[in-house]
């Protein structure tokens, strides 16, 4: 072992209270400490941060780290303090006298890590500061905001290339749980590491499961799941629910909370006192569901969040990882939820029509749509999809909706000719468009006002599909333009033939479809999610314990107005329950007490756990 990577393990365990490093993390260490840049994929919960915290501890100077959101910097920032690595941040929310108390520790090397916001190290004087200390690297965290075509862009990521040009001789790491090879190749570029190492760990989180259902009614929907996973845990859950509106994001909170769920809403329309209350409830306070817009987005760094759900068709693949990996970031069971129907579909293609992009940037969104929908539509196991998508070959998983209850397919060729012949003979012989509603109306020859009043009961198609229900007739539409033979066009989604529609009318290509229940209601694909370890893997008299240490914790984190996890983590507690010290000595080699936290804590754990539970 090589005196860099000696030094690395001393100061994970010192610091950090771990005795290993996982994946890639050494590798990345040991080459960043020894003044490599290096350019890293590594999912989210799959330790990105001690790739630059530590080699940050070991080189002289302060590790500058480039951060996306202000609150996420604060979190940080706080988690470093409690284990008494010297961090700060600069940004908008300091006072100047604040401001200048950091600025002054920066230049007296009083600094281990200094976090700021892309816009604010873009501004010259910030680069002069910099410039009058000691920079130990450069870390460039979220590294996917520089790509153009990514989920999360933000221009001034663009600007960072030229911090080489500045500092040549100071070690830069860009980091990113999220990327595709063509973005990966982006981040590469525009940050002027050509000669970077690459380190890409698996994009697998094994520990989420993946469940996708058909919307019907989606609030109950939602709330039947959030239930059954409060139940399997057997405690209030935190949790995140995304939807594409504001509006939408008031509606799913306030009938959450009607219905018992501690559910808040979230959203960029809000004031900023009242998402920063409810960002910090979210973050401090057990239990809590945050109904958000992607504007609560890359402020999380809450480890213990349960499941992530959504109520609306994300955009991308990428921005769906993204997102489902805000939850289980402690490795333990988590469940990824989404609900989508046949207006989702409808929706992102009109707002891909009226993007205001010019024609490349309305294929590459239709691109990422299509790619969503195929995921969504897949009848094999749905993270061999997401995978493959970031270019990663896997088996199935085992823990997914598709694998747990194997969807089957069926033969839709005629009635998808059938559909498709409804909009060729109202297009040719009528000159008219319609949307699903009213294709399907015809199709099951529904004697409704609209059907009179058009005169579509004429039709040499109407009443040929009567013997598929309502629901049968919308799945095939969506699964239609999923396959891309039929795409919705306009403000109202009329449905336009493709260019592969051809194939299938003439009876060429034939279209296999995957059933759809007829139940609905809880139909959200699979099992409730694996039990919790907290539950599952601890004798009684440890559970007890557990449950005392988590009260504790819960006081420990009020008093120091700090969330739980930057107290200990869940993993922590278990880990503590289940050794049940006798003694501050016996801490020792337990995952997640470092030296800090052990003389900090040691002497009221053992006390705690001394006392008989």
């Amino acid at each position: 072992m090589s005196d860099t990577l000696t030094e690395a393990h001393a100061a994970l365990r010192r610091w950090f209270g771990y005795e290993s490093f996982r994946g890639d993390q050494a590798a990345v260490i040991e080459h960043v400490a020894s003044g490599g840049d290096a350019v890293v994929l590594m999912p989210t919960g799959g330790g990105k941060s001690l790739c630059y915290q530590i080699p940050s501890l070991l080189r002289e100077g302060t590790g500058v780290v480039v951060s996306p959101l202000i609150a996420l910097m604060h979190d940080q920032v706080e988690a470093l303090l409690r284990t008494g690595i010297r961090a700060a941040f600069l940004n908008s929310s300091q006072g100047s006298a604040e401001r200048a108390d950091v600025e002054q520790r920066y230049l007296a090397g009083e600094l281990d890590l200094l976090y700021v916001a892309p816009e604010r190290l873009n501004t010259e004087s910030t680069l002069s500061l910099l410039g009058r200390g000691r920079i130990a690297l450069f870390a460039i965290d979220e590294a996917h905001c520089v790509s153009q075509w990514g989920h999360d862009f933000r221009p001034d990521y663009l600007a960072l290339g030229a911090l080489a040009e500045r500092w040549p001789d100071v070690p830069r790491i860009a980091l990113t749980a999220t990327a595709t090879r063509a973005t990966h190749q982006e981040i590469t570029a525009r940050l002027g590491l050509g000669n970077a190492r690459h380190f890409v760990a698996s994009f697998d989180r094994p520990n989420i499961q993946y469940r996708i259902a058909s919307k019907a009614e989606v609030k109950a929907q939602l709330l039947d799941f959030i239930r059954t996973e409060t139940a399997s845990a057997g405690h209030p859950i935190a949790g995140i629910v995304y939807a594409l509106s504001r509006a939408t994001t008031e509606k799913v909170a306030a009938y959450l909370a009607q219905h018992g769920i501690d559910a808040v809403p979230y959203h960029a329309g809000l004031d900023a006192a009242t998402r920063r209350r409810t960002q910090d409830r979210f973050l401090r306070e057990d239990g809590v569901v945050v109904v958000a817009t992607i504007a609560f987005g890359m402020g999380i760094d809450k480890p213990d969040v349960r499941f992530v759900a959504h109520v609306d068709l994300p955009k991308s693949v990428e921005g769906y990882y993204q997102e489902t990996g805000r939850a289980g970031r402690d490795g333990e069971p988590a469940t990824a939820w989404l609900a989508y129907g046949l207006a989702d579909v409808v929706q992102q293609r009109r707002m891909i029509d009226e993007s205001p992009g010019d024609l490349a940037f309305r294929r590459r969104l239709s691109a990422h749509l299509d790619a969503m929908l195929a995921l969504c539509e897949t009848i094999t196991c749905r993270r061999q999809n997401v995978l493959a998508y970031f270019g990663q070959d896997s088996a199935p998983c085992g823990n997914c909706d598709t694998c747990l209850e194997p969807p089957t397919s069926w033969d839709g060729t005629v009635p998808v000719q059938k559909l498709l012949s409804t909009v060729v003979r109202l297009q040719r012989e009528r000159n008219q468009r319609f949307g699903a509603g009213q294709l399907i109306d015809i199709l099951r020859g529904s004697k409704t006002a609209r059907i009179e009043q058009q005169r579509h009961h004429e039709l040499a198609t109407f009443g040929i599909g009567a013997d598929l229900s309502d629901l049968q007739w919308r799945a095939v539409v969506r699964q239609s333009i999923a396959l891309g033979l039929l795409t919705p066009t306009g403000e109202y989604g009329v449905l336009t033939l493709t260019d592969a529609s051809g194939s299938v009318l003439s009876g060429e290509r034939q279209v296999l479809l995957r059933h759809e229940p007829e139940r609905r209601g809880r139909s959200s694909g699979g099992g409730g999610r694996k039990q919790s370890p907290a539950a599952s893997d601890l004798a009684p008299d440890a559970l007890a314990r557990f449950e005392a240490l988590r009260t504790w914790r819960t006081g420990e984190a009020r008093e120091q107005a700090v969330p739980p996890y930057v107290v200990f983590s869940d993993a922590t507690l278990r880990a503590l329950a289940a050794a049940n010290p006798g003694s501050i000595d016996q801490l020792d080699g337990i995952s997640g007490i470092g030296q800090v936290k052990r003389e900090r804590y040691g002497a009221a754990l053992v006390d705690l756990l001394g006392g008989g539970l």
